[in-house]
């Protein structure tokens, strides 16, 4: 999967949009919180997803891919992961991760930001 095309299937979610909110760095909101980082258009192709609750169960995607998933600075005692596009990770997986991202970050928001 491209950046491109894992940008485009972020952004076809319902409520979704595009932010850079650090200089290149893109984002993908849904309200006012983000649930995919996409970093620079020309840096590595990854995004950052909300893999579980906590680091437990975000840390499965560490050891099914040791190589291309590693726990995100910053943010990784909250569940959320790097995960490197073009690698052993498959696009269905990738997509799941986006997907259930999304729906932990829209199940936080408050009722009058969700789509």
């Amino acid at each position: 999967m491209t950046r491109a095309e894992l940008l485009a299937y972020c952004l076809a979610k319902p409520g979704a949009w595009l932010d850079r909110p650090w200089e290149a760095d893109e984002v993908v909101k849904v309200g006012s919180k983000i649930f995919a980082f996409l970093g620079a258009p020309d840096g590595e192709p990854r995004v950052w997803a909300k893999c579980g609750p906590d680091r437990e169960e975000a840390d499965e995607w560490l050891r099914r891919f040791p190589d291309d998933a590693t726990a995100a600075p910053y943010l990784g005692r909250y569940g959320w992961n790097a995960l490197r596009l073009g690698g052993a990770i498959p696009d269905e997986d990738l997509r799941d991760a986006v997907d259930g991202s999304y729906d932990a970050v829209v199940a936080r928001l408050p009722r009058r930001e969700r789509p």
